[in-house]
């Protein structure tokens, strides 16, 4: 079969059977056979990450693809980066970033390595990224003191400006280089700290599995676990040869900083993820389009604390990173109505709204900081806390300690849930066993149920895909001996975040799990497989996760095992609705519930017209939550689409208002419908959801967030954590020093099918207009007798009788006229019919009938005015759209948009990737 395929071109073919039958040699003659090896090597990338489930075959077969890179002409580092994430191999990357600084033999070595740099922050957990650094720092010599202003270079002041800080007080995270910390790696070389060095051959360094000893090939350099080849002098750069790193060198005045020293602190800035979360932030704040009135209208319609807590999230999402906080300054006494864990949210919600204002955070959020004043409030102190951690979130190396020593030193309850809650985002992926420790140490110590509940999460976070099994000893005894329910959901995400992205390796616990007799156990069975398999699309994890859901007897376990296929399916958001249609109409309303947020996960920003279909009848269930879970899901898989691109959009918009505004509907409907709005528009109409970053890894941030954001259920504060699924849809393009340049691109479409939706317009109040009653003509009689009565003599008792009778006939037929006149048309004074036509009447009348008339006047005149402009604005209407719109950098790119985005060819820049690479 392999020698037909083989011969007959079939190279695909062959790969694939290669793969099930685990043949590496029929797989690498298919590679170099196939005529187009960078292609092939692509689809074997691709196809490795997204089907191969068992870790040791898959690093077999990732070793190969990258010797095969290697061996390229003009390698790909590009790619050899991505397949050392998988490896866990952050020595190699280290290597190729240094070689790429310091050696001009490759085609735009300098931005090729930039490009890596913000690849690795994308893709790769905090503990690689830190590792990565901290072996660039143990090859860069002390910096030179900064020069006069007048003698400094742009590109050195650049440096200068956005040279990372250390954290000096963590003991095993060195996550930057400074000054201090290379002075200290030179006095250990000094000490006699041996350092291994490896000449360069031109190629990049090949490591294995990091727990297995490195091989060297003939093409290969040997790099021993914990060193990094120094850089060696290069023919073509003779300032390529550091002179600081030879003993014999001695020299009284500093050198100036080399430029392969330059390059490399400009990739550790960028490794740092200071780089990317303040372009990030500034695109966010520039491009901010949200909709206050959405708010505003929502804040007055709303009653009780649910919708009011709900609007507050909206809020924060809306907002998010957009540093605008408009809605909750002009409306601080609605804001004070918050109390309790409300005001914990309310607090926690300026989070959002500040995320990547990471150097001004503690200024920012001093007030709601803990402090010794008597009159503090703990709730508000817990949000602020809590706060800093989604400010920090995935990038809190700054911000541990802090967190730790306020965890260290309150003994209230709520401070140690937020402190807890913030710390463990702070150090997501870490694997700090001093802070696991005492996380560790507040879960069983103190033995309370709101603290260990953020606890038992936070140690999850903290350890998230490290498959520690000391720390899964830790949380599952402990699970098992515990008696409050809080603790053991907090422990079940804790323990299926250990083993994200693992697969086969989690099955053993997986078994163990699902079998248990606690259902709180058997729900962390669950939540382990959709963090396990996540994006794998695994047909076994899908057949256990179908099998739980309609067999086992809880319903929370039955629910989450519906919303883990959403996890697993992401990858093929198409195949998602036909495999939860049926679960859909289940008579058990909690599996309903989870295939919803199931189609939620799965599609989101794909607007999958599929999906809303299985979503309509849920939107109209019996079931209060179920309508919930429905809203949220719709405005999940709409997030980043307008009315152009899906006609959907507009009704699903009227349905969220319609039913946050309708007294009628229960609380729990109106808080998704009114966090809905709130998801649609997040960021400013800027930000989507996408567990799958645009290098093809899936995004560790967002399926956490999306984990946490589903256990709303029980906990509010949980819905926070969605923010750690949004990414901004920018395309930024910058050159080799860093600096954003004057650039464009061409969006080959009407500006109308990606433009933002249209804002509301505020609702005129209309004044009521006063109602004159009926007066029957039998009361206007007996007025006017009796006016006539007492007001004339009885001389002219004749003539008075006269007046009667025609004032009797005028009554009737204004009383007649009045009545069959519609309401807001009738006189205010029909009371005064019933009187005699007095001339002053007479007068007044006529002086209302000259007003009316200069009124009638006026607004034909005004009408006349209105209907020219009219025309005017249908003739601008009438004019054609163009079919293309010129956007200037950074721009607003949905992912839809890519595939009509192009490059100006006359522009002075061209792009290191293909332009429909550049954003999410």
């Amino acid at each position: 079969m392999f020698e037909r395929c083989l011969s007959d071109r079939r190279y695909k073919q062959a790969i694939g059977i290669a793969f099930e039958t685990r043949r590496v040699d029929i797989l690498q003659r298919a590679i170099h056979e196939s005529g187009d090896i960078p292609g092939m090597l692509s689809y074997c990338q691709k196809v490795t990450l997204s089907v191969i489930s068992s870790p040791g075959f898959r690093n077999t077969v990732l070793k190969v693809i990258v010797k095969a890179y290697k061996e390229l002409e003009v390698p790909d580092f590009i790619s050899i980066c991505q397949c050392y994430i998988f490896l866990d191999d952050a020595q190699s990357v280290a290597a190729v970033l240094q070689r790429l600084a310091c050696y001009d033999d490759i085609p735009d070595n300098v931005v090729t390595g930039f490009q890596i740099a913000f690849d690795l922050y994308e893709s790769a957990s905090q503990q690689f990224l830190r590792r990565i650094m901290e072996a660039i720092a143990s090859i860069l010599p002390s910096p030179p003191p900064s020069p006069d202003t007048s003698a400094a270079t742009p590109a050195n002041t650049a440096t200068a400006a956005t040279q990372p800080a250390t954290d000096k007080t963590q003991k095993s995270d060195v996550a930057e280089a400074k000054p201090e910390e290379s002075e200290q790696e030179q006095k250990k070389d000094e000490e006699g700290e041996t350092r291994a060095t490896a000449e360069e051959d031109g190629k990049a360094a090949e490591t294995g599995d990091s727990k297995l000893k490195p091989k060297a090939d003939e093409e290969d350099m040997e790099v021993d676990e914990g060193t990094v080849e120094q850089p060696a002098p290069n023919p073509t750069n003779p300032e390529s040869h550091d002179p600081s790193h030879d003993q014999s060198y001695v020299s009284s005045e500093p050198e100036p900083e080399k430029e392969w020293e330059r390059r490399l602190r400009f990739a550790q800035n960028i490794l740092s993820g200071k780089l990317t979360i303040s372009l990030h932030q500034e695109f966010l704040i520039r491009n901010n389009h949200t909709d206050l009135q959405i708010l505003k209208n929502t804040k007055d319609v709303s009653r009780g604390s649910i919708c009011h807590n709900s609007t507050i999230i909206a809020n924060g999402l809306m907002h998010y990173g957009t540093t605008s906080d408009t809605l909750l300054r002009e409306n601080l006494e609605w804001l004070k109505k918050a109390s309790n864990w409300a005001k914990f949210t309310a607090t926690a919600s300026l989070g959002l709204v500040h995320w990547g204002h990471e150097k001004e955070a503690l200024n920012l959020m001093a007030s709601y900081l803990p402090k010794d004043s008597a009159n503090s409030s703990p709730y508000a102190e817990g949000g602020g806390l809590y706060a800093i951690g989604l400010i920090h979130a995935n990038h809190g190396l700054k911000v541990m300690d802090y967190l730790a020593n306020e965890l260290r030193s309150n003994t209230s309850e709520i401070v140690c849930h937020g402190a807890c809650l913030g710390l463990g985002l702070a150090a997501m992926g870490t694997a700090n066993y001093d802070i696991y420790d005492l996380l560790k140490e507040n879960l069983m110590t103190r033995d309370d149920a709101v603290v260990g509940e953020a606890a038992g999460l936070a140690m999850g976070l903290v350890m998230i895909g490290n498959k520690s099994t000391d720390s899964l000893e830790d949380m599952l005894n402990y699970a098992r001996d515990t008696q409050h329910e809080k603790i053991q959901r907090g422990l079940a995400l804790g323990i299926s975040m250990l083993w994200y992205g693992q697969m086969d390796e989690a099955d053993i616990l997986i078994e163990e799990l699902c079998r248990d007799k606690d259902p709180l156990l058997r729900r962390s069975g669950m939540f382990t497989v959709a963090m396990a398999y996540c994006g794998s699309g695994n047909n076994g994890a899908i057949r256990r996760l179908l099998h739980v859901a309609v067999s086992d007897v809880d319903n929370d376990v039955r629910r989450a095992a519906v919303t883990g296929l959403g996890f697993i399916l992401f990858r093929n958001p198409e195949q998602c609705p036909h495999v939860v249609s049926l679960l859909s109409e289940s008579f058990n309303a909690h599996v309903r519930c989870g295939a919803a947020m199931a189609l939620g996960i799965s599609c989101a920003g794909t607007g999958n017209k599929e999906a809303l279909a299985v979503i309509d009848p849920l939107l109209k269930d019996s079931i209060p939550f179920v309508q919930q879970a429905a809203q949220i899901a719709s405005a999940m898989i709409l997030i980043q689409h307008t009315e152009a691109m899906n006609s959907r959009v507009a009704g699903f918009r009227q349905h969220y208002a319609k039913v946050s505004a309708d007294k009628l509907e229960d609380s729990l409907s109106k808080f998704g419908a009114i966090l809905a709005q709130g998801i649609i528009d997040a960021g400013g109409r800027n930000v989507t959801i996408s567990l799958q970053s645009r290098t093809g890894h899936m995004s560790m941030k967002t399926a956490v967030g999306l984990l946490v954001f589903c256990q709303f259920w029980y906990w509010f504060p949980f819905c926070h954590f969605l923010s750690l699924a949004f990414t901004p849809t920018a395309a930024i393009g910058l050159n080799s020093d860093l600096k954003m340049p004057k650039l464009t691109f061409r969006s080959n479409a009407k500006p109308s099918l990606y433009a933002y939706p249209p804002p509301l317009e505020e609702e005129k109040k209309k004044e009521r207009e006063k109602v004159a009653t009926a007066v029957l003509s039998v009361t206007a009689k007996a007025k006017a007798r009796k006016k006539a009565a007492g007001s004339e003599s009885m001389d002219v008792e004749t003539s008075g009788d006269k007046k009667e009778a025609s004032s009797d006939k005028m009554d009737t037929a204004s009383t007649t006229q009045t009545a069959s006149e519609p309401e807001e048309n009738r006189s205010e004074d029909l009371e005064t019919t019933s009187g005699k036509p007095t001339g002053e009447d007479m007068e007044v009348e006529d002086e209302a009938k000259a007003e009316g008339g200069e009124e009638g006047g006026e607004k034909k005149k005004q009408e006349k005015e209105a209907g020219g402009e009219g025309e005017g604005k249908e003739k601008e209407k009438t004019e054609p759209e163009p079919d293309f719109q010129i956007l200037s950098n950074p721009a607003r790119v949905l992912p839809q948009q890519l595939n009509v985005l192009s490059w100006d060819e006359s522009d002075r820049y061209r792009p290191l990737k293909p332009v429909s690479y550049i954003c999410q």
